[in-house]
């Protein structure tokens, strides 16, 4: 492991700077918005646009990968997400805002799809489960750090959006000055949605609600902290606690789903969520530490959700569906999150700021409910024929969520030779 590490390192500097970046810009953008005054609907748009541009992206990042190559894609796609960030600084309007925000989504995903092409041709069949896991903290721990960098400047500046800006043109270094020739890249296949409902109705609405819900949590955080009079820094510590929270429960959710009914993992993980939610709701303004435990458990509960809808899916399928698999759930997760700030922006604006954990509720209530449904309707799959939990974190393409499918297919196979 140290091997690949010592080969890979640059890369995943590259990746970490992305996401701090990232996890910078999208928190000053619902502060600054609340200090223009945009309306709570119009800030929703604005997160929005993000989850939509990343679904797009992801669509047509390979292709354009196969057209262009990896490494004019990467640099092309680097410039114009920097270029985004300054945009915002320059034009303080919403609908410009709108545009940019998709376009940072749109090259997001491009740039996810790249580092990660590179990063699974680094691994081998040893080491790809490792630096998957070291690529997961890194893009869960480089958002959630990026966060606090909030307080190096004034948000109503433009210094915060240069610093993003810089990060992500940094991030071009390390990459492009060690990557090793471009991997061989092909479109992913997918399963139809109607096909893969029939194999997993949990796992397509189970993705679906979750996109929801992880979106409107990450995108609406901050409008949240602020429109309650949370202070700059009280703002990062309350996203920082947000992504902590995902870190510090993905692993041992996924193993314990591994040890029991997927389902029930799956049900108690959406109930946790909506029961700290609604209680958010009926109890009102909480002091800081109060809100500090309250996001860190909704995070370390919504965030690792997709996961499991993942691996519950994969348990009704051979292992060469998998990778297919991967690829439309991932398209599922996105057009829910493609529709979760704006959902929690329009709650927000009818019942003021515990419109966002109303809405947060009401996402993770519906996936608690059908899962419930769902137990009702078939026998569990027998723990011995369980496959192995597929750990993915919120922000990655769907390229991240095939890599993983890849590694059980390959994991099975050699179960099966190893029997034989």
């Amino acid at each position: 492991m140290a091997a690949s590490l010592r080969s890979t390192w640059a890369l995943l500097l590259g990746i970490a700077l992305i996401m701090l970046g990232s996890g910078l810009q999208s928190t000053l953008l619902g502060v600054r918005a609340g200090l223009e005054d945009f309306p709570t609907a119009m800030t929703g748009l604005i997160m929005s646009a993000y989850f939509a541009g990343f679904l797009a992206g992801s669509v047509a990042a390979p292709r354009l990968l196969q057209q262009v190559g990896h490494v004019r894609v990467f640099a092309a796609l680097a410039s114009l997400a920097s270029t985004a960030v300054l945009v915002h600084a320059v034009v303080v309007e919403p609908w410009t805002w709108i545009a940019m925000r998709l376009m940072t989504g749109l090259c997001s995903a491009g740039l996810y799809v790249v580092a990660e092409s590179w990063l699974n041709d680094r691994a081998t069949n040893e080491t790809r489960g490792q630096l998957l896991a070291t690529y997961m903290v890194i893009v869960l721990g480089g958002v959630g750090g990026g966060q606090f960098l909030l307080n190096l400047a004034d948000p109503s500046g433009f210094e915060l959006f240069v610093g993003a800006s810089i990060l992500i043109s940094l991030a071009l270094i390390p990459i492009l000055l060690t990557a090793t020739p471009a991997p061989d890249f092909t479109s992913p296949a997918t399963i139809g949605l109607r096909q893969l409902y029939r194999v997993s109705p949990l796992g397509v609405i189970g993705c679906f609600g979750i996109g929801i819900a992880q979106s409107g949590l990450w995108g609406m955080s901050a409008v949240y902290a602020e429109s309650i009079g949370f202070s700059i820094a009280e703002i990062t510590f309350y996203g920082g606690a947000l992504f902590l929270g995902a870190i510090v429960f993905q692993f041992p959710l996924g193993r314990l789903s591994d040890r029991f009914d997927r389902r029930q993992v799956i049900t108690g993980v959406a109930f946790v969520a909506f029961a700290a939610s609604i209680t958010a709701v009926f109890i009102g303004e909480f002091s800081i530490w109060h809100s500090l435990a309250v996001i860190f458990v909704i995070g370390g509960m919504c965030m690792p959700a997709y996961s499991l809808c993942v691996a519950h899916t994969n348990d009704f399928l051979q292992p060469a569906q998998m990778v297919a698999a991967s690829a439309s759930l991932y398209f599922v997760y996105g057009v829910g999150a493609s529709f979760g700030p704006f959902a929690t922006a329009g709650v927000m604006s009818l019942y003021g700021p515990p419109g966002f954990y109303l809405s947060l509720a009401a996402a993770c209530g519906a996936v608690f409910l059908f899962a419930l449904y769902r137990m009702t309707r078939r026998a569990a799959v027998p723990l011995e024929e369980q496959n192995p939990s597929v750990i993915v974190p919120a922000q990655a393409s769907p390229v991240f969520t095939e890599l993983a499918a890849e590694m059980l297919h390959e994991e099975a196979e050699e179960a099966t030779d190893g029997t034989s």
